[in-house]
């Protein structure tokens, strides 16, 4: 049987532009005799689908050949094909494409589906460069065809478009992109390979990219003839509800699909297709029995309405009756509805969140009042964590609520249920100390302030009327278990602190202060926040965390104070000496030890004296030496740290600190960089030529170039440093910074590695002075260098990062751009809400 030849000739790229192209005629003539030959191997009727699984290996590989030989051919030369008077040529050969495109196998499929999505875009293309007259009333605006919903087919029936060519070739690719589609990410309940409906946890990447192709080239589909995309995608739903076609996997490809081409269609189009769609849905959900049948439908019914934002948003009875039904499904004791159920409640929320604070017409009161007043019965048969999803959905609608007072009603209505928890709890504790080790209390209280942190992450300022509710019992409370934890850490040491009590304490500890960083985050009034919440806050975490024994201290304190210094910024200054007192010593003795114990404090221990740095670093200043020389000190061990981001935190705080030190006074940066510049110079250098640290060098390169430019700038204004960046007993008093640097650097560098030509060493240190003013070229002087070490022999793609994050990005950007112009292409959850 045929050997592949065909395929690697069919696939080559013949004559340049501008000559004539000399091999058309035998390349013509290579494809009619190939499709003969294989008309007469594998008739154009047979049903490959059915009878690929069984075939040998031979059969398969030759099928595997002829969708590479036409996929490659079509791809190079279509144009010939589509030229040629006889049409049964272009025909046929798609035609066996789409029978290929049928077999069960991704990988055929792969070959085949890249060669559609060229097509189809071609074609779409084609008809963008309609001209855009008074004659052709297509859109009925400016601007083209791009962007808005797919034009009427009979319009462009009258023009001379190459997609009419290809009508039934096309209908035929809509009814194999539908049933090859596969599961996009929002969807959580899956049929698995025992064939039983379950809750997935694990995202393939392979089915993601693959869900997009396919995606794009349904959009594409629907473009070219919207009106036989609806067609299709009707009927089969019809085959679904008369049961003629139903299946699990069946009823998945359809809807999945259906989901994939939001905003491909007109808005009226829209409409009329979703109202038919939804209803379907619904009416199989009641006429469905089992468990499992139920489960698909409603997994279906979410994806869908999820996808429509914008036709939620123009029929207000739609979007009731979806969130009543949404609500219906929490009760369903399948796992992965509940959790789709909610996950899908909460982009419907935030899409439309102003729809549910609004009054409908002939509704009697905004939807919003109805879900806060049947809450308990909404929820009862929910997770805590989907209890906890559901109190953020409600936020944004709370959010969106304009009028202040009747927001705060609606706050306080739907905060209602965990306060009188709450209420209760602070009220029974009053009375009897012991009730807060009691393991249940615990757990509720856990959850209270998690429902709390949830509705405030989505309420943002508005939450302050609820935070000043239970702010200072909330300090209490914070103290009280603190109290219990180290009362627990006395009585049974160290191990006490991984006892499942004690850490349900330690739970409500960070959940308090993940409250309270939640809302700093998003407060508007930072003078009342910094005058009613911080003091009490302070003196509530601070000299706690400082009596704690290590294993105790939480984190989270050292994040939320970073938090808290990041917003306020300057009003903070007067704390840090405070704040410093009490956490960084301490925190200093847990980690100076090895760079792996405490990786969380770690992090957040640098993160914090990064925030003081960069938003009070007046009151760095004011620290006392021996302090001061600790903070330098920490800076340098977080850099070589292997952990990233300890090693991130502490490159980032190295520069901002030398950038900030070198525009303060003349006296403060002299003594700051005579003392210190030979040992942050010594460091970097230790991290910049260390092959584990490559990850840093973006950053590394960056601070040598500030120090470098501080000593002698290349665009020959006046250096930053005025003194000398060298003790006295290092060079005799009066030796120029310059060249004592560009001694230093040699001797340690030949120190370093004996093998390198003094030449050689000689050219890198020339540069780092000149190059000082332009990143880029500074970084490469030093890229080269490091790469014609021998010790960097190997994989240096890390230090070829920045060029590669640029190229990703720009590619990022186009691809946005290109799928911003085709209706459709770019998901709802991509566009701003104002867009849809």
């Amino acid at each position: 049987r045929g050997s592949p030849e065909p395929t690697e000739i069919g696939g080559l790229q013949t004559g340049g532009p501008g000559q004539p192209n000399s091999y058309d005629e035998q390349l013509v003539k290579m494809f009619t005799e190939v499709l003969s030959t294989i008309s007469n191997i594998v008739p154009i009727t047979i049903d490959l689908k059915t009878t690929y699984p069984t075939s040998n290996s031979r059969d398969q590989e030759f099928v595997q050949n002829m969708a590479l030989f036409l996929s490659n051919f079509f791809g190079m030369h279509l144009s010939l094909i589509e030229n040629l008077p006889n049409r049964d040529y272009l025909a046929h050969g798609h035609f066996y494409l789409i029978r290929i495109s049928q077999i069960e196998d991704r990988e055929i499929f792969k070959i085949c589906l890249d060669y559609w999505l060229k097509l189809v875009n071609e074609l779409y293309d084609e008809m963008q460069q309609l001209p855009m007259t008074e004659l052709n009333p297509l859109m009925g605006m400016s601007g083209g065809l791009s962007n808005a919903g797919a034009p009427n087919p009979a319009l462009l029936a009258n023009y001379p478009l190459r997609k009419h060519k290809y009508g039934e070739v096309l209908s035929n690719l809509r009814q194999v992109m539908i049933e090859k589609m596969v599961r996009p990410e929002e969807v959580l309940v899956v049929e698995n390979d025992e064939g039983e409906i379950v809750r997935e946890f694990v995202k393939e990447s392979d089915t993601v990219q693959l869900y997009k192709t396919i995606r794009e080239c349904l959009v594409y589909l629907t473009h070219l003839d919207v009106t036989d995309t609806e067609n299709i995608m009707t009927e089969k739903l019809a085959r679904q509800v008369d049961g003629t076609e139903w299946s699990w996997h069946n009823c998945n490809v359809l809807c999945w699909a259906i989901g994939s081409i939001s905003l491909a269609m007109n808005e009226e189009t829209e409409k009329r297709f979703l109202v038919t769609v939804i209803k379907d849905l619904l009416g199989l959900t009641e006429m469905k029995r089992g468990k499992d049948n139920k489960a698909v439908v409603a997994s279906n019914i979410m994806y869908i309405v999820g996808q429509y934002p914008r036709f939620l948003k123009a029929h207000w009875k739609f979007l009731k009756t979806v969130v009543n039904k949404l609500f219906e499904f929490m009760h369903e004791s399948h796992e992965g509805v509940q959790d789709m159920a909610c996950d899908t409640f909460i982009k419907i929320a935030r899409q439309c969140r102003r729809h549910f604070v609004a009054l409908q017409p002939s509704e009697n009161e905004p939807f919003i009042e109805e879900i806060v007043r049947n809450m308990h019965k909404i929820t009862c048969d929910l997770t805590p964590q989907q209890i906890h999803t559901f109190y953020e959905a409600c936020g944004y609608m709370v959010a969106a609520q304009g009028n202040k007072h009747q927001q705060e009603r609606l706050l306080s209505d739907l905060m209602a249920i965990p306060n009188a928890a709450w209420d209760e709890v602070i009220k029974t504790a009053r009375a009897n100390p012991t009730f807060l080790q009691d393991s249940e209390t615990i757990k509720i209280i856990g959850n209270i302030m998690k429902t709390n942190v949830s509705a405030c992450s989505s309420i943002g300022p508005y939450f302050y009327p609820q935070i000043g509710r239970i702010f200072h019992d909330m300090l209490q409370m914070y103290q009280a278990t603190s109290q219990l934890i180290s009362e627990a850490v006395q009585n049974q040491g160290e191990i006490a602190t991984k006892m499942p009590n004690v850490r349900g304490l330690r739970t409500i500890k960070k959940e308090i202060l993940k409250l309270i960083e939640t809302y700093v985050e998003k407060a508007e009034d930072l003078n009342a926040v910094r005058q009613q919440m911080v003091p009490p806050l302070l003196e509530s975490i601070l000299t706690d965390y400082n009596r704690n024994v290590a294993g105790a201290r939480d984190a989270e304190v050292l994040k939320a104070i970073s938090a808290i210094i990041t917003k306020l910024s300057s009003l903070m200054e007067d704390q840090v000496p405070n704040i410093m007192e009490n956490v960084f010593e301490c925190t200093l003795e847990m980690i100076n030890k090895d760079f792996s114990e405490f990786p969380e404090h770690r992090v957040e221990f640098f993160n914090l004296l990064r925030a003081i740095n960069l938003h009070c670093f007046p009151a760095l200043l004011k620290l006392d030496n021996r302090q001061f020389k600790f903070v330098i000190d920490s800076c340098s061990w977080a850099f070589k740290h292997d952990n990233r981001d300890v090693e991130a935190a502490g490159l980032n705080m190295c520069l901002e600190l030398i950038n900030n030190i070198a525009e303060t006074d003349v006296q403060t940066s002299n003594a700051f960089f005579q003392q210190f510049f030979i040992t942050i110079l010594q460091d970097v250098f230790f991290v910049l030529t260390d092959t584990d640290h490559k990850a840093g060098f973006k950053t590394q390169s960056m601070i040598l170039m500030r120090m470098f430019y501080f000593v002698h700038p290349a665009d020959g204004t006046s250096p930053k440093i005025q003194g000398p960046i060298y003790p006295p007993d290092q060079a005799p008093g009066g030796t120029p910074n310059k060249e004592f640097l560009a001694n230093f650097v040699a001797q340690l560098l030949k120190g370093a590695f004996p093998n390198l030509q003094p030449a050689q060493i000689e050219s890198f240190v020339e540069g780092l002075f000149t190059l000082n003013t332009t990143y880029d070229k500074f970084r490469l002087n030093l890229r080269d260098f490091l790469v014609s070490l021998k010790e960097f022999a190997g994989d240096n793609a890390e230090l070829f990062l920045i060029e590669k994050e640029q190229q990703e990005k720009d590619a990022k950007a186009a691809d946005f751009e290109r799928r911003g112009k085709v209706g459709g292409l770019l998901k709802p959850s991509e566009l701003e809400d104002d867009e849809l």
